[in-house]
């Protein structure tokens, strides 16, 4: 598959599990660690998919959809919301921001591959 994806979450064990399952899909794979870092590699590095954890410090996932929609060079750069929030108003927040897809924390990692690879599609 060969894409750059990029991870962002201030927990370094999603960090890892979400690299592990993508670099299983042939993804190529970058982390931040925070929203503003996120939001500066994506207009940087320019990925071919994002996901963002919702809590984040400096700049939230919500935050970071948000001004990543507004940027003209990441406007159509598909985001998955990862979030452990995962009430109704929650999940029509993250998506009314522009994200295309949110998934649940804990999530089933052939769950992630499979809207990784339909998103990459």
């Amino acid at each position: 598959m060969n894409k750059l994806v990029l991870i962002a979450d201030d927990d370094e064990d999603i960090l890892q599990l979400v690299s592990i399952h993508l670099l299983r899909l042939g993804c190529d794979v970058i982390v931040a660690r925070d929203g503003a870092e996120a939001l500066s590699l994506a207009l940087e590095r320019r990925p071919a998919l994002a996901l963002i954890d919702v809590t984040m410090p400096k700049l939230d996932g919500i935050e970071v959809t948000r001004l990543l929609r507004e940027a003209e060079e990441t406007r159509s750069l598909p985001v998955i919301l990862l979030s452990a929030r995962v009430q109704e108003a929650d999940v029509a927040k993250g998506l009314e921001a522009g994200a295309d897809g949110y998934l649940a924390k804990p999530f089933a990692g052939s769950e992630l591959r499979e809207r990784v690879a339909a998103l990459l599609r």
